[in-house]
């Protein structure tokens, strides 16, 4: 269903031409006076209002502020003469999306439109993500089925004290999932030991503990992370990477209930669940000898897999938004959203490093994007390199994101060119200086970062 547009203009042949024009991709209402566009406002929900400044009885600085007052605001194009420019300058600073200088052509104002109401669509959705991902007690973010479905098993399983086995590919999530099922249990510390990140003689330390005597040479007791994690929850991540004899020692612990540490001939009490996590084939692993049946079956009580993204797609966005968030915060960034054809290229990425490299990508946007729109070319190269096989819209549409990201390219070499000098990029770009003021304002690009030091 086409976006609803409000177009307020005096001038009877040129409304009517610019509603036949707009309505190749709107359905619009238009009025000659900014009383009869109050009016339409209270009654109406807008995507896009387009007002003349200059209007019979109250101007156009009325219709936006009334507009920008709206819950959520529509988008506002004014259409102003070049004396007027100042005026709409100021506007601009009141929120309006942009204006159009007279005399133009009805096909520019259309382009305009288009963007305008795409920017409108994008702050809706990101509404609606950011209050989805606030609404959502488990960290473990997605509304995927899969994603559904394991946020079920972590609630069923988080309320017993089980073993449990977390498979799936690097950087799927396990450790989230692991900390929620700890969450939903809601007793003890969690604690979490990466079996493959330390070397093969301090790891039985590290998880059993040391006692201290001449045998051991520790100058006094030093408990392990399987005493630590008394009451609560054990995270032993890449558990296939753990050695062999360990690996008899973990099974006897969980099989007698009781844990000794390195150079001890007693033994205490070992009242943690253990959740182990791993992306290695254990069955594999157990037929060719490399992990132990035993431990292995003790561990599987209950095995979860978490999906790889390539499998929950329709999740991207939603994570996105909660990542550009968790940026904001970490790093003070002001990127809150997607353009369209940002969100396109992280749909149709492969993600080899699943949900972890997409946080790494949406960082990295946030920190290279100067203002809350997210672009294609602030993702990594290698995401930019992802080109979707259908692109979505129209081909008026596609043809108009492309030459927005030419156009940016350009920006970006004439300032190089110009040491950032706006006033001999927009000489020789062939415009007015005010002209190239507003056009690097659109493509967030800052020319100080030109100019030399």
């Amino acid at each position: 269903m086409p976006e609803r547009l409000l177009l307020v203009e005096d001038r009877e042949n040129l409304r009517k031409l610019l509603a036949r024009t707009l309505g190749e991709r709107f359905e619009v209402d238009d009025v000659a006076d900014a009383e009869s566009a109050l009016q339409r406002l209270r009654s109406g929900c807008y995507a896009l209002v387009i007002t003349d400044v200059r209007l019979p009885g109250a101007d156009g600085t009325v219709v936006l502020a009334a507009a920008r007052a709206i819950d959520p605001p529509p988008e506002v194009v004014l259409m102003t003469a070049y004396a007027e420019l100042p005026a709409a300058v100021q506007a601009l600073r009141a929120g309006a999306y942009d204006y159009v200088a007279k005399p133009f052509e009805p096909d520019d104002l259309l382009r305009i439109a288009v963007r305008a109401a795409e920017r409108h669509a994008l702050l809706g959705r990101t509404r609606e993500l950011e209050a989805m991902v606030a609404g959502q007690e488990s960290a473990f973010v997605g509304r995927s089925p899969a994603a559904v479905e394991v946020r079920r098993w972590i609630e069923r399983v988080g309320r017993v004290p089980a073993p449990v086995l977390l498979l799936g590919e690097s950087g799927s999530g396990k450790e989230v999932a692991a900390r929620e099922i700890h969450r939903v249990h809601g007793k003890g510390e969690f604690v979490a030991l990466n079996c493959g990140a330390i070397p093969e003689n301090l790891l039985e330390a590290e998880l059993f503990g040391v006692a201290r005597g001449a045998y051991t040479g520790a100058a006094a007791d030093r408990p392990g992370l399987l005493e630590a994690a008394k009451g609560g929850t054990l995270l032993l991540d890449e558990i296939g990477d753990m050695p062999l004899p360990l690996q008899v020692k973990l099974n006897r612990v969980l099989d007698e209930g009781s844990v000794r540490r390195v150079g001890e001939t007693g033994s205490r009490p070992f009242e943690a669940r253990v959740v182990a996590a791993t992306h290695r084939d254990l069955e594999k692993m157990v037929a060719s000898g490399a992990f132990r049946q035993d431990l292995y079956f003790r561990l599987k009580v209950v095995q979860v897999f978490l999906p790889p993204l390539r499998q929950r797609v329709e999740d991207i966005s939603l994570l996105a938004t909660l990542f550009l968030k968790m940026a904001g915060a970490r790093y003070g960034t002001r990127a809150r959203r997607l353009a369209p054809e940002a969100l396109a290229a992280l749909e149709a990425a492969p993600w080899p490093g699943n949900v972890r490299e997409l946080r790494h990508a949406l960082e990295h946007a946030a920190v290279i994007a100067p203002d809350e729109t997210v672009e294609l070319y602030h993702l990594p190269e290698s995401i930019r390199g992802v080109v979707p096989q259908a692109p979505a819209g129209s081909f008026r549409a596609v043809c108009e994101r492309a030459s927005d990201a030419a156009g940016h390219d350009y920006l970006l070499q004439l300032l190089r060119r110009t040491s950032g000098n706006v006033t001999h990029a927009a000489a020789e770009a062939g415009m007015e200086r005010e002209s190239m003021h507003r056009l690097l304002k659109r493509h967030g690009i800052d020319p100080a970062r030109f100019r030399a030091p």
